[in-house]
């Protein structure tokens, strides 16, 4: 085909200015998993916030507020290392170095136990606030999500891993949901932790070896284990792990017996969990209780129990577990267990199962001139904690646009609180 001269070549100038007249008519858009809440939805989430921080407090949890920002070293450690690619990141115009906007409070919260708040016995710490992440998780999920949680510092026994689990609970049910509704999935990183050990592979068959049992794959977990010197017994437990999930008394007992051998370690996580499990049911035994031991996603920082809350949809609420190494790269290694979830995607669960009808219109309205009796008469009932909304001039909105079913009327030389005509 001939170059025909006459025809011009694409002004790049003009493709650019038309990409940007084409987003200046879309600038009501949101970037994709950046959300915002209507007034409905705002109030229930706030209320649901406020519920949840009142319970923190009657339970001896102290409110900490951590910045939005903090250097990216700081950010980045304990369970923030697997939060690399979902931090944004940027450099400090005052001393050039990295800073992150956090996308998890939890390691925020172990610097604030380690320094701030420095003490020898534990620390119960509690949080609400705005994450930011640079993705999303799955198809639908949040990059701005409204977190909340809670932390057990400087406490090792079962009682922490309980009392935190229950404090979960008691918050998720605050929303609206029922217990028996609601599935607790729990595993221990030790009985894996103590199989490997016995195993004694070297770190490439390890760390192959932990892949296939995230993927639930148990062809690779026993082609793995076959090109491996372990023993015949500690290959079957390995391998036995993936069958070991469902119902927490069955599986139990069925783990007990295929790792009557595995030595203490794997015992005293077994025993852990179990004793968790039965004081996590005695205050809430309608909830139902699934037990996974081939569970390892947050291995890399865990070191004991970890669980997650799902609702009958099989909508994830809240996850958590025990850390104890987290404090440690603050200069401060204690133990620690604890709990976070997202407070909009909670508040949008319970609306779910809510035979609530929308929000019922509260309020009295004032349509008349502006005099300083009625002023008066308006900051007192703001005072107690009634809603009053004034009629702007100019504007055709009514009483019950503005949410009110009652109205301040002038009734033998006083103002009084009227039904709506």
């Amino acid at each position: 085909m001939q170059y025909d001269c006459r025809r011009r070549p694409p002004n790049p100038c003009a493709l650019i200015l038309k990409t940007v007249n084409e987003h200046r008519t879309e600038r009501w858009l949101l970037p994709d998993g950046v959300n915002e809440l209507m007034p409905e939805d705002a109030w229930r989430v706030e209320k649901l916030r406020r519920l949840i921080m009142d319970s923190c407090y009657c339970w001896g949890y102290e409110l900490v507020m951590p910045p939005l920002i903090e250097y990216l070293d700081s950010l980045l450690t304990g369970t923030g290392e697997t939060l690399d690619l979902q931090t944004f990141k940027f450099i400090d115009q005052h001393n050039g170095r990295m800073l992150g906007i956090r996308a998890d409070m939890t390691p925020q919260v172990a610097r604030i136990d380690a320094h701030t708040l420095y003490r020898e016995q534990p620390n119960r710490l509690f949080y609400t606030g705005s994450v930011l992440r640079a993705r999303t998780d799955g198809a639908g999920s949040s990059r701005t999500p409204v977190q909340f949680g809670a932390e057990i510092f400087g406490h090792s026994g079962p009682e922490s891993d309980v009392e935190i689990i229950q404090l979960m609970l008691n918050n998720v049910l605050l929303a609206g949901l029922d217990a028996g509704d609601l599935l607790l999935d729990v595993g221990h990183v030790g009985v894996y932790r103590g199989l490997i050990s016995n195993a004694k592979l070297n770190a490439s068959d390890e760390e192959q070896l932990f892949q296939a049992l995230l993927r639930g794959s148990s062809p690779d977990v026993d082609a793995l284990l076959n090109g491996t010197d372990a023993g015949r017994a500690i290959k079957e437990q390995i391998s036995g792990l993936s069958l070991l999930s469902g119902e927490s008394v069955e599986v139990l007992s069925r783990a007990r017996a295929l790792l009557s051998e595995a030595g203490d370690a794997v015992s005293a996580a077994l025993d852990n969990l179990q004793a968790v499990i039965d004081a996590v049911q005695v205050t809430f035994p309608q909830l139902q209780v699934h037990v996974d031991l081939a569970e390892l996603r947050g291995y890399r920082y865990h070191t004991g129990m970890l669980f997650a809350l799902y609702d009958s949809s099989g909508a994830e609420l809240t996850r958590g577990g025990r850390y104890d190494a987290i404090g440690e790269a603050f200069g401060r290694a204690r133990p620690a267990t604890g709990f976070s979830g997202d407070l909009v995607q909670l508040a949008h669960a319970s609306s779910k199962y809510s035979k609530a009808d929308p929000q019922a219109a509260s309020g009295v309205w004032v349509d008349s001139e502006q005099t300083q009796a009625l002023q008066q008469e308006i900051i007192s009932l703001r005072q107690q904690g009634v809603r009053v909304v004034c009629k702007l001039n100019g504007s055709s909105m009514q009483a019950e646009q503005s949410l009110c079913d009652r109205q301040l009327v002038m009734q033998d030389g006083k103002w009084v609180i009227a039904p709506l005509l």
